[in-house]
């Protein structure tokens, strides 16, 4: 029997994607769609010097929107860069570590009296804006879309809690708390952290690996690319050497 390795996605084409690479590295995928995107319909204020964005899903909605593309450009990590260039808008700047803290650190010498447009969901980090701000920038916030708990996820906190879970690949700090979250609405919630903390964990980055262990989940892989590919592979690979 193939082990089975939970993914936490919004139930669109990421969740099938995900599930499709899972399958195809050999194991029993389990699609727990931990987020539902709910679009406010605003979009980034055009008179700003700098522009933000923090995910695919961001950039999705302003191109929808017919956002015309403003100042510099930034995006945190390459799957946000690759979505602003397959929409037509150009990106100027990527930072090297793809996190909030790398941003500020490649912006900070830059930003002092510019207008900043961040342009992302309800979760982003404060990290960013108070980076920002302590840079001398003046920091708006345009919340793009809200992200829910969608009311029939947790089937992957009752396997853990049963523990026949022996991989699970969290995306973002806001999957790990929606994980928790359902495993406490359904009872098991330190059956259900015991249960994955007997199989391999993996985080896509740093602040998802800190918001997981906070919780008292044990981390096993973090890859060195913030991608779900590598976080997929890496879990995987740990789960067949155990």
């Amino acid at each position: 029997m193939k082990p089975t390795v939970a993914v936490f996605r919004p139930a669109d084409e990421r969740l099938r994607e995900a599930v499709d690479l899972l399958a195809s590295l050999g194991v029993d995928p389990l699609g727990d769609p931990m987020l539902a995107v709910a679009p406010t319909g605003a979009v980034p204020r055009e008179e700003a010097a700098f522009v933000i964005f923090t995910s695919k899903t961001g950039v999705e909605l302003v191109a929808d929107a017919g956002w015309p593309a403003s100042g510099t450009v930034c995006a945190i990590g390459d799957s946000t860069a690759a979505a602003l260039r397959d929409h037509g808008y150009p990106v100027d700047v990527v930072p090297s570590e793809f996190s909030s803290s790398g941003l500020v650190a490649r912006l900070q010498s830059e930003v002092a009296g510019a207008r900043v447009e961040v342009a992302r969901s309800d979760h982003g980090s404060d990290v960013l804006l108070d980076g920002l701000n302590d840079a001398g920038a003046y920091v708006h916030e345009t919340i793009l879309y809200e992200l829910t708990r969608p009311a029939d996820s947790g089937v992957s906190a009752e396997r853990a809690a049963t523990g026949d879970l022996a991989g699970a690949a969290f995306t973002s700090s806001l999957t790990v708390e929606h994980f928790l979250a359902a495993a406490a609405e359904r009872g098991v919630r330190e059956a259900a952290i015991a249960g994955v903390n007997d199989a391999v964990v993996g985080c896509i980055g740093e602040p998802t690996r800190e918001t997981a262990e906070q919780a008292g989940i044990a981390v096993d892989v973090v890859p060195s690319e913030a991608s779900f590919e590598a976080l997929a592979r890496g879990v995987v690979e740990r789960v067949r050497d155990r």
